[in-house]
């Protein structure tokens, strides 16, 4: 019987086993230099400025929304077509949500669909756009850019799915996600199904140096400890004429968003091998696409693309549901990305229905993800091909 074949499934190595045991036998479990090093590492490969590793990707979202002063009734705009952490970050600090449809050919939130939200807004209605590397596809964020300084938005790019990702802008120069150049801020998820997996974690990205002290500060209770940074006086603080080395001060409301030492350690030797798993990722996707290309049962799918990430793939069938229990019957666990947000309950109660995305909710009728993950054999993917075509005959 064939072995349970997941959608996505992580690698771990002698290598990332022996990093975290280390990391076990030293002196720092949390706060020590394995996190600056990861956030190094990781910057260097993003190609920004700074990093801020955090406890997981939701953390990740909820820091940046605070770093950016969202606040009560402040409306920011996002897809439906996302894992619901990318919209609740806003509700997390009583904005409001919302949300912009998909373009069917690429599942990303559809620019020119938000283009129209904003100019049938009055200027100001809106604070800001999250938009989201959906599926490890790229957003063309020099074109985003574009349209956020034309309506005063900050852009908060959700790139959990495309670590190592990249679009060509306007002079042909590859711009990889979460670089900085065009978003206020990234975030990343190191979820064990995501490219680097290190259990839980997160990280952000940014060039904003104010930002990232700031999200420094947030992650940690919103303390601070640096004798540039006090605010009470060396009196108050019990020093001599200068602050005693205990000392430290808390200046805003923040969050034990911290990760591990032996996380980022996992997450450092896994980051190693990133390059080397896109690799395997774009092969994979390329095997899918020549399978399923111009099949009658195919109404569209993620496709070859340049630059895409391939966290997943994507097809779009006819009889979904069939397909999804046929599948499981032959031990193959496809998963659907996503249910749209607009239309889980508690959005609903906002006053979201059905026929307000429509691009969004076709999607998510036809949608399956198919085993995408570096380990999955040539022969495992042949068996996931031929059980789908087995089906539709």
């Amino acid at each position: 019987m064939q072995k349970p074949i997941p959608y996505g499934r992580q690698n771990i190595t002698e290598e990332d086993i022996a990093a975290v045991i280390e990391t076990l036998k030293s002196d720092f479990l949390t706060q020590g230099p394995r996190i600056y090093e990861f956030e190094e590492a990781f910057a260097q490969y993003i190609g920004s400025k700074y990093a801020v590793a955090v406890s997981n990707g939701t953390a990740a979202l909820h820091l940046c929304a605070l770093a950016l002063n969202i606040k009560e009734g402040d409306k920011v705009i996002t897809t439906p077509i996302t894992f619901a952490a990318s919209a609740n970050c806003v509700r997390y600090c009583g904005g409001e949500v919302v949300f912009g449809d998909i373009n069917p050919e690429t599942y990303l939130l559809d620019i020119d669909n938000t283009r129209d939200l904003l100019q049938n807004s009055p200027k100001g209605t809106y604070k800001g756009v999250i938009p989201v590397d959906f599926a490890g596809r790229a957003v063309n964020l020099e074109e985003w850019r574009e349209l956020a300084d034309e309506h005063d938005l900050w852009i908060i790019e959700d790139s959990c799915h495309a670590p190592g990702g990249f679009f060509e802008d306007s002079k042909g120069e590859k711009q990889f996600c979460g670089n900085g150049k065009f978003a206020d801020l990234a975030i990343f998820s190191f979820h064990p199904v995501k490219h680097i997996a290190s259990g839980e974690g997160g990280m952000i990205t940014t060039n904003d140096e104010e930002l990232y002290e700031k999200l420094k500060q947030l992650r940690t209770h919103g303390i601070v400890k640096g004798d540039q940074l006090y605010k009470n006086s060396i009196d108050f603080a019990g020093g001599n004429g200068e602050y005693p080395a205990w000392y430290m001060e808390m200046q805003e409301l923040g969050f034990n968003y911290r990760i591990t030492d032996f996380q980022a350690a996992l997450g450092s030797s896994q980051l190693k091998r990133a390059d080397e798993g896109i690799k395997r990722r774009r092969e994979i996707a390329a095997g899918y696409y020549e399978a399923f290309k111009e099949k009658p049962f195919i109404l569209g799918q993620s496709g070859v693309v340049k630059g895409h990430a391939y966290h997943l793939y994507i097809i779009e069938v006819k009889d979904r549901l069939g397909l999804y229990n046929h599948l499981r019957d032959h031990n193959i666990f496809a998963q659907i990305h996503y249910i749209p947000c607009h239309l889980m309950p508690y959005y609903r109660q906002f006053g979201w229905k059905e026929g307000d995305m429509p691009s969004a909710e076709n999607y998510y009728k036809h949608c399956i993800s198919l085993p995408m993950y570096p380990t999955l054999s040539e022969e495992e993917q042949k068996y996931v091909i031929e059980i789908i075509k087995s089906f539709y005959g």
